[in-house]
């Protein structure tokens, strides 16, 4: 990083947060990293691209790897942290989000395979004490590909410094639960989809019921061990992410009254738990993704769960369902791509593959505005430039 970026972005931070001007310095991007050698001799110059010019007002960091049969490419580009303007860690840990939801589904699947969890049963045959009769025609399934009908919890506030203000609560799952069932479905049971926590919330209370045991204990047994992914995690109660990681940052108001970016690494997820808790690295999601494609998590005919969307439409969209049980699907470049994104403060991340890992894709992105209703556009570029534009 050029010596004036750094001095322009240390002048701008105040104890970690950006009260300067609304738009990043042009031209302060880390140095990419060299391309590993491909399998195939594709090209992979529109990734480098895609991740050129780090940090921006869209993100500050980017750590991408691509694999499969089709060739291998690893890069990283932007800064560690906005105060130092050091490289980013390529190895760092990051919060992996809603792709928690994969894990979990995986777990729920292993069970089924074992015959300790019925995907065709009531979720209130498992849990009857928190989930009400309002509620009773609710699969194990139907909470797994978002058709359950039930609502999201209410959670307080409404804009991000409100909930930064309270991002030290802890929650507990129970709760949320409660909070959501206390409310009117917003459909019939397997009637539409929409995408939210609270099934995977379910999921995970379930999971604890029948094994008696706790959900983050039967992901660390049943695929963290097994795959070897030692620097993956459920950190619980524990806002920070431990070990090396690079700087999460948020667009927001700051004390002042400007608009500035704000240093939200140190943040509690407890309201996502088993919907998106997960701390990850590239390294290691690229070996569950890899994994779980080749059925060496989820065995038999159970994966095939992964990637058969329901015949139902969205509830906000009417297209038709995009989401699989843990999985949703996207066709682009001409071929399906089955995958999933994720999205905490400071950090979005993604897995994806075709279905038979020709070419594999995980990606965390440093985004300055990770939960904003349109998709980050430097993961945009990086989903674009491995797989190809959207099919119409």
């Amino acid at each position: 990083m050029r010596n004036t970026t750094r001095t322009l972005l240390a002048a701008a931070l105040v104890l970690g947060v950006a009260a300067g001007p609304a738009v990043l310095p042009a031209g302060a991007a880390a140095p990419v990293a060299a391309p590993a050698a491909t399998a195939s001799g594709a090209s992979f110059a529109d990734l480098e691209a895609a991740v050129a010019g780090l940090p921006s007002k869209d993100a500050t960091a980017a750590l991408v790897r691509v694999g499969g049969s089709e060739g291998v490419w690893q890069g990283s580009a932007g800064v560690h942290d906005l105060r130092t303007g050091r490289p980013a860690d390529a190895g760092a840990r990051f919060r992996a989000g809603s792709v928690t939801k994969v894990f979990t589904a995986a777990v729920v699947l292993q069970l089924a395979g074992e015959g300790r969890i019925d995907l065709d049963r009531p979720a209130r045959s498992y849990l009857p004490e928190l989930i009400p009769a309002a509620y009773g025609g609710v699969t194990v399934r139907q909470l797994l590909d978002h058709t359950h009908g039930i609502p999201a919890a209410d959670l307080p506030g409404e804009t991000v410094e409100e909930w930064y203000a309270r991002r030290f609560v802890t929650y507990d799952p129970r709760d949320l639960v409660r909070s959501a069932t206390a409310r009117p479905r917003e459909f019939a049971p397997g009637e539409k989809q929409h995408y939210l926590n609270i099934g995977y919330t379910i999921a995970g209370l379930i999971v604890e019921r029948v094994t008696g045991d706790s959900y983050e204990h039967q992901v660390a047994a049943r695929v963290l061990r097994p795959l070897g992914l030692r620097d993956t995690y459920l950190p619980g109660a524990n806002p920070r992410i431990e070990g090396r990681y690079n700087h999460g940052y948020q667009w927001m108001r700051l004390e002042d009254g400007t608009t500035g970016l704000r240093d939200v690494s140190v943040w509690g997820t407890t309201d996502g738990w088993a919907a998106g808790d997960l701390i990850s690295t590239t390294a290691d999601l690229e070996r569950f993704t890899t994994a779980l494609f080749a059925g060496r998590v989820v065995r038999g005919p159970l994966l095939e769960e992964m990637f058969t969307l329901p015949k139902v439409a969205d509830l906000t969209t009417g297209a038709p369902a995009a989401y699989s049980v843990g999985l949703s699907m996207k066709k682009l470049g001409g071929r399906e791509v089955w995958g999933k994104t994720g999205g905490r403060w400071g950090y979005n991340t993604a897995i994806a593959s075709t279905r038979r890992g020709e070419r594999t894709l995980v990606y965390s992105v440093n985004s300055t505005d990770a939960k904003g209703q349109d998709m980050n556009k430097v993961a945009m570029k990086i989903m674009l430039a491995t797989y190809g534009l959207p099919s119409k």
